[in-house]
Order: C-alpha cells, then structure tokens, then sequence
C-alpha cells in the first residue's frame, strides 16, 4: 500500500511540475490570444472546450491533448481581457500608400477600384470549393502521392509553409508564385511579428520583402517543435480544430510559368547556381559556364521554358531533392486532405477574395490587402508558352501536376493535351 500511494504521488507531483513547466515555457502569444473567435469558428456546446467538438471528437483525443485543451482554456479566462494593439482603425486618407520598394514601383500595382455589386457571390463559391476539395480527397478511385497519410505521418519539415497569428486564431499556407508576398505581409501586420523602428508595422506594404520573406520573421508550424517538444505535434492539432485555415491557389501550368518568369527571365543569382546551371548542362549541352548570372545572360546563355519542362520531367530530379518550394505541387505544400481549411481563394479571383476573406476574419478594418499586379501571369498565355512543348511531355506535366487541377476545380487543359 505504501508503495502504492508513493506511486500515485509521484505521478501527481510530476504532472503539476508539467503544468508549471507548460506555462512559463509557453510562448507568449500562444496562449494570450489561442482562442479568438473567428466568423469560421465552429460552434461548440456550453461547457464545452472551445476547438474541442462534443462528442466522439472529444472522447477520441489522448489524455495529452485533453490536457492541454483545458490548460489552454483557463488560459483564456486568464487573458480574455488582455488589449489588443492592432485593433486600430485604419486611418482616413490617400487610398494608395506610398511604394518605397523598387522592385514594387517597376512591378506597379493595379489600384482599380471593383464594384462590390460585381463582386462574385463569395459564400456559395467557398462552398463549392471546399465541396470540390472534400469530395476529391474521399473518393478512392481518385489518388495520387501522401493522399492516404495522416497528419500525423507528415514530417515536421513539409509544415514549414503553414504560418500561424495566434494574436486572431487564424492558419495561412503560403503557395510561392500565388500573391504570397502580400500574404505574408498580412500576417506579419496581424501578428506584430516584425517591428518597424519599435512599432508594430500597420501596412502591409510598407514592409521590405527581403523581411517578409526571411524564415525568422514568421511563426511555422514546422518552428513547434523546438519550441514544445513532445508536445507540438498535440498542439498543432488542437490549432487546426480552432482557428481559421486558408491558402490560396492557381491554375498550375499557369504557376509554373510565372516561376520560370521570375526565377530563370530575371537575373537571380542562387537559382542560377542551383537550378540553371545543371538545366544548362544536362538540357542544352552547355559546358564551361559562366558562375554567375550577369555574365551568363551577358553572353545569352538562359534557360529556356523547354529546359525547365525537361527537368521537371526528369526523375533524377527529385531524386536529388525535392521540388523547389516556387514549382512544389500545391497538395504537397498545404496537405488538402489532411487538413481541413475553412477558407480557399484563387489568384483568378483575388480582390474578390481577399476582401471577402478579410472581412469575414473580422480583420478588415485594421488593413487592406494590398492591390494586385498589373502584369500578372494571364491564363490566356498558356497556348503560347507551351507551343514549343512536345505533346507527349504536356500529357505527362498534366499527370504530374493532376491533383492540383483536380482538387481545386481547375478544368483539365484539353486544347495542351490533344494534338
């Protein structure tokens, strides 16, 4: 019997000892602000923890996670009444903010105002997306690559493009060459996560993209487990039961040109050392290359959209590694039928979009999303830029990009794929 209560006391002494760890080791927005409520939030029962679904749900989750939900709801009743510094009007005055950035001054913006009446009904859109989505990833006849995994059996270094803003409870998957600058110029306003001269920034363009694109500047999922251990991986679900998850996406082939208009058109050093110089080599025959990307385009030697078509198809490239982030199949970077986002927008569509988005996060009176380019990547240029592709190279690209169209409603591109 000694033995026995010494046991029991043991285990209670080691599990405040947990609680006490928890909370100072807690990060200390994450739990300030873990449970705002959002539009999307789902409804819970009185009594119920919020992100906890009564029920099954909740009768499935391991002690740890039962654990941890409740510690967080307390912490909510604790920091409930915590202010909020981003809850500011946005101030009265010139609609267009001033363009320090170079680049986004030889870029220009697309400051057009849209007539709301024109506006696309939002509500039913977003249902028949996520419709689309749900139904794609539960139909078996339908498979492609980590469609049957579990969260769980995602590694921890393919979450890196999902960033979270625990001060509003909200999840954005970033897809590179899908408005995702402007994105992450969001979240980092939301979240106060880089300061301006001690001030949190406030508009979303007036921050350098050398700082909206540095790893640091944002809080990843893949960033959890340094930061809470065994923990994380508990943790990352119940955010992903309650705050609002959202990506944006393209029309594949249409992404894959704006990636080698950006990355092979435009004088970039690391891609010509990693990526064009092997395409070069292996593609176009070229020996004794320039090592660096002036004097390559100085002596006309660039990739060619065939180059990059070629290595994409190659299996030896991913053998290698994986895709570059900026051509990474969509289902690869965001996990659409693992997880469940409340919200998916379309560059075709992203004024309409993003505002709608904004205001149902209840966020639309603190920013505006920046305007969109003038010189976007057009759909209609697919014709022309796949006129030189061989056929039979079309028809595999198609089946390597396939659940990309598939999941997000894009229609097959049957003029690239028949003779």
């Amino acid at each position: 019997m000694t033995k026995a209560r010494l046991l029991r006391l043991s285990v209670v002494l080691v599990s405040i000892f947990m609680i006490l760890l928890i909370i100072v080791y807690w990060d200390n927005v994450g739990t300030a602000h873990f449970y705002l409520h959002t539009s999307f939030s789902r409804p819970h029962s009185p009594g119920a923890i919020p992100g906890i679904t009564a029920g099954e749900d909740w009768e499935a989750l391991p002690d740890v996670d039962e654990f941890l939900a409740k510690l967080l709801s307390s912490s909510l009743k604790q920091n409930s009444s915590i202010p909020r510094k981003t809850e500011q009007l946005l101030v009265q005055g010139s609609s267009k903010p001033v363009v320090s950035n170079l680049e986004e001054n030889v870029r220009g913006y697309d400051w057009s105002t849209h007539n709301d009446r024109n506006s696309l009904d939002q509500e039913k859109l977003q249902i028949e997306r996520q419709r689309t989505l749900r139904e794609f990833c539960a139909n078996s006849s339908f498979t492609f690559p980590t469609k049957e995994r579990s969260f769980d059996d995602i590694p921890n270094y393919e979450l890196n493009h999902l960033i979270v803003d625990d001060r509003h409870g909200i999840i954005y998957c970033y897809v590179p060459k899908v408005a995702c600058t402007n994105w992450k110029r969001v979240m980092i306003v939301l979240s106060e996560s880089l300061l301006d001269q001690g001030v949190p920034y406030q508009n979303p363009l007036d921050i350098p993209r050398e700082h909206v694109h540095n790893t640091s500047t944002h809080l990843t999922f893949n960033k959890f487990w340094r930061r809470y251990g065994k923990f994380s991986r508990h943790l990352m679900k119940i955010k992903l039961k309650k705050y609002t998850k959202f990506l944006f996406v393209r029309d594949p082939f249409v992404r894959l040109i704006s990636a080698f208009r950006s990355k092979f058109e435009l004088e970039n050093e690391e891609f010509y050392r990693r990526f064009a110089i092997p395409m070069l080599k292996l593609y176009s025959n070229h020996t004794n290359l320039p090592t660096s990307v002036s004097e390559a385009f100085g002596a006309g030697l660039k990739v060619s959209f065939s180059d990059f078509i070629q290595y994409l198809l190659d299996p030896r490239t991913e053998k290698m590694a994986p895709f570059n982030e900026h051509w990474r199949q969509v289902y690869r970077l965001c996990h659409p039928c693992q997880i469940d986002y409340d919200f998916i927008g379309k560059l075709e569509t992203l004024d309409e979009d993003a505002a709608y988005l904004l205001q149902l996060l209840k966020v639309d009176r603190l920013l505006r999303f920046p305007p969109s380019y003038r010189n976007r990547t057009a759909s209609s240029w697919e014709d022309n830029w796949f006129a030189k592709i061989p056929l039979a190279w079309r028809q595999q690209l198609y089946k390597l990009y396939e659940a990309d169209f598939v999941l997000f409603g894009y229609p097959k591109p049957e003029n690239l794929l028949k003779d």
